[in-house]
C-alpha cells in the first residue's frame, strides 16, 4: 500500500500525502474535509483573519467616515448657496449611494463566486474600493458638473466593491475554518468593521486637532472662508482617502490565495487538487497547487463519474424552489432586512442623537468637528467594539440562534424604552440607551446575520445565498435612509433639531420585533459540520457514481450512460476492478 501510495503520488509535485489511493470519492473528499473542520486554531487562522478582516475595516471605515465628512463637505461645496449646510437632498443621496451599490455588488459577486469560483473574483472587489476610494478624494465641482454627482457616482462604485466583499469574504473564511471554531473567526472578520469605525473617528478627530489653530477662531460655519475653507477641504479628503491604505496591505495576500477546499471538491470535483490547496494555505504557502498533465487528465475523467448539480441560474432556481431551502433563505435575508433598517436608520443618522445627548457644541468650527468624532468615538467604544468581541469570545459556546434571539429581544425592549418613555429621559439616561442599542447590535444579529448564511447553505449557492441574504440587508439600509430619516426631524426647530426621534424608535422597536420571528426560521449551526447543515451527510454523499452498466453486469462491458443520460465510452470490467483492488490493499 505505501508502494502504491509513492508511486501515486509522485505525480503531484505539490501534494504530499493526499487521498489518490482511495477509490471512492466521497471517502477520499471525506477524510480530506476532517484535516479542515478538525484542525486546532493555527497561526494560518490568524492570518485569515487579517487577510479577509482588512476588507471590514476598510467597508466600515468608508461607509461611516462619510457620515463625519458630509459636516465639512457642506462647509466646503455648499458655503455661498445654503451657508455652509449641506443639502437634505444631497446628503440622503451620497449616504444612500454607498448602500446602493453595494445591493449589486453582493448579488453580483455572490453568483460569480459560485459559478467561477472563490479565488477568481476575491481580490477584484477590494481593488474596486481602492479606486473608488481614492477617485472620491479628487472630487470637485465644476461649471459642467456638480460636486454631489460625481461624489455619488464614485460612492456607488465603490459600494459595488464593499458589497462583493461581503459573501467573498464571509464564504471564504467559513470554508478554510475548522468547524469547532468557525463561528468565532468568521466573527472576527466581521468584528474588523468595529476597528474600521473606531479608524474613522480617530482620523478625523486627528486631522481636526491639526487644523485647530485655523479652525478655532471662526465663530460658525456660515463665517468660514479663506484659510479656514481651504483647512476643511483638505480634512475631508483626507479622512476619506485614508480608507485606502490598509486595502493595500491585503491586495497580494487576497489575489494569491488559493481556492477553497470545498469549492475544489463539490463544484469542480478534483479532490487531490483540493487536499493540496488546504495544505499548502495551512503551511503558509501562496497560490493553489500545481499539478501535471497526467492528474489534470485524470481529474477530467473521473468528473464524467459524478453527478452533482453545477452552479447556475436553473440549479439556484430548482434549490430555492424547496419550500424548506426557501425559509432558510427567507429566515437569513429577512433577518438582515429588519436589521439593518434600525442598524444604519441610528448610525448613518448619529449626528442626530450625539445632539440630543450634548455632544453639539457649536462655539466654533473646531468644537463642531471635534464633537462630532469624540461622540462617535463614545459609542463606538463603549457599545460596538465590546459587542463584537463579546460575540467573537461566546459564538461556539452560546450558539447563533440564542444570541441572535436575544440581541433582537433586548433591542425590542430598548427601543421601546426610548421611544414611548422618551421625554421622561435624562440625557446620562439616553445616551446609557443608546450605547446599550450599540453593544447588542454587534452582541447579536448584526454579527450573526452576517455568520449564518454562509454556514446554512452548500456550496453550489453558497455565496449565492450569503449575496442574496445581505442585499436584503442594504435594501433595509436604503429604506432607512430614505423613509426614515426625514422623519426625524420632520418639524423641526433651532430648539429641537430632531423632534420626531421617539416616534422612529418605536417603529424601529417593531422591526426589531419581527426579528425575532425570522431568526426562527435559521437553524442552528454551533459546532456542526458545513456538510452536514446542507445534508451532504448521508451514506450517498455528495458525489454519486455512476459507472457504466456493462461494469456492473459482469465480465466486461463497453459504454453505457452517465447519470445525465450522457454516453460513456470506455472498456470496464471485474479483473480490472480486482486487480486495483489488490493494489490499493
Amino acid at each position: 500500500m505505501l508502494a502504491f501510495q509513492r508511486v501515486g503520488n509522485s505525480a503531484y509535485r505539490d501534494v504530499p500525502g493526499v487521498y489518490s489511493h482511495i477509490i471512492d470519492p466521497n471517502e477520499r473528499r471525506r477524510m480530506a474535509l476532517a484535516e479542515i473542520d478538525k484542525a486546532s486554531f493555527g497561526w494560518y487562522h490568524l492570518r485569515l483573519i487579517v487577510v479577509t478582516g482588512v476588507g471590514f475595516f476598510t467597508d466600515a471605515y468608508s461607509l461611516f467616515a462619510v457620515n463625519l465628512a458630509t459636516a465639512m463637505l457642506g462647509i466646503v461645496f455648499w458655503q455661498d448657496s445654503d451657508g455652509g449646510v449641506m443639502p437634505h437632498n444631497a446628503d440622503t443621496a451620497i449616504k444612500v449611494s454607498t448602500s446602493a451599490g453595494a445591493v449589486g455588488g453582493q448579488i453580483f459577486f455572490g453568483y460569480l463566486a459560485d459559478v467561477l469560483g472563490r479565488k477568481r473574483m476575491y481580490g477584484i472587489e477590494l481593488l474596486i474600493i481602492i479606486s473608488a476610494t481614492v477617485a472620491q478624494t479628487l472630487c470637485a465641482s465644476s461649471k459642467a458638473m456638480s460636486f454631489a454627482g460625481v461624489f455619488v457616482f464614485w460612492r456607488v462604485l465603490m459600494g459595488l466593491g464593499i458589497g462583493g466583499d461581503y459573501p467573498l469574504s464571509a464564504v471564504i473564511t467559513s470554508e478554510f475554518a475548522s468547524t469547532k471554531w468557525r463561528g468565532s473567526i468568521v466573527a472576527a472578520v466581521f468584528a474588523m468593521q468595529g476597528f474600521g469605525q473606531f479608524a474613522a473617528a480617530i482620523v478625523a478627530l486627528v486631522v481636526t486637532t491639526a487644523y485647530k489653530r485655523t479652525l478655532e477662531p471662526v465663530r460658525s460655519i456660515s463665517e468660514c472662508s479663506g484659510d479656514c475653507l481651504r483647512a476643511v477641504d483638505i480634512m475631508w479628503r483626507i479622512i476619506v482617502g485614508f480608507g485606502s491604505i490598509p486595502g493595500w496591505f491585503a491586495l497580494y495576500y487576497r489575489l494569491t490565495i488559493p481556492e477553497t477546499p470545498r469549492y475544489t471538491f463539490d463544484v469542480l470535483y478534483d479532490v487531490e487538487t483540493a487536499s493540496a490547496d488546504a495544505r499548502r494555505y495551512r503551511s503558509g504557502k501562496k497560490g493553489g497547487a500545481h499539478l501535471d498533465r497526467l492528474h489534470l487528465a485524470r481529474a477530467q475523467a473521473d468528473m464524467l463519474k459524478y453527478r452533482t448539480p453545477r452552479p447556475g441560474p436553473s440549479e439556484i432556481w430548482r434549490f430555492f424552489s424547496k419550500r424548506s431551502n426557501a425559509l432558510k433563505l427567507l429566515g437569513t435575508a429577512g433577518s438582515w432586512f429588519l436589521l439593518d433598517v434600525a442598524f444604519y436608520g441610528i448610525n448613518l443618522n448619529s449626528s442626530s442623537v450625539l445632539s440630543v445627548i450634548g455632544f453639539d457644541k457649536k462655539e466654533n468650527v473646531y468644537a463642531l468637528l471635534q464633537n462630532a468624532a469624540v461622540g462617535q468615538l463614545v459609542l463606538i467604544c463603549a457599545g460596538s467594539i465590546p459587542g463584537y468581541w463579546c460575540t467573537v469570545a461566546t459564538i461556539d459556546i452560546l450558539g447563533r440562534r440564542p444570541i441572535q434571539l436575544a440581541g433582537f429581544t433586548i433591542l425590542t425592549v430598548l427601543f421601546c424604552v426610548i421611544g414611548f418613555n422618551f421625554a421622561g429621559l435624562s440625557q446620562k439616561s439616553l445616551l446609557v440607551l443608546y450605547i446599550l442599542c450599540q453593544f447588542f447590535f454587534n452582541f447579536g444579529p448584526n454579527a450573526t446575520t452576517f455568520l449564518t448564511p454562509a454556514e446554512v447553505f452548500p456550496t453550489r449557492v453558497r455565496a449565492t445565498a450569503h449575496g442574496l441574504s445581505a442585499g436584503c440587508g442594504k435594501v433595509g439600509a436604503i429604506l432607512a435612509q430614505v423613509v426614515f430619516a426625514p422623519m426625524v426631524n420632520r418639524g423641526a426647530t433651532p430648539a429641537n433639531p430632531s423632534p420626531w426621534l421617539h416616534g422612529v424608535m418605536q417603529i424601529f422597536a417593531l422591526f426589531m420585533f419581527c426579528g425575532i420571528g425570522t431568526t426562527l426560521l435559521v437553524p442552528e449551526t454551533k459546532r456542526r459540520s458545513l456538510e452536514e447543515l446542507a445534508g451532504e451527510t448521508g451514506e450517498r454523499g455528495v458525489y454519486e457514481l455512476q459507472f457504466v452498466s456493462g461494469f456492473f453486469a459482469g465480465g466486461s462491458g463497453r459504454g453505457g450512460r452517465d447519470g445525465r443520460g450522457k454516453r460513456l465510452e470506455g472498456e470496464w470490467s471485474w479483473r480490472g476492478l480486482r486487480d486495483r483492488y489488490l493494489r490499493v490493499k
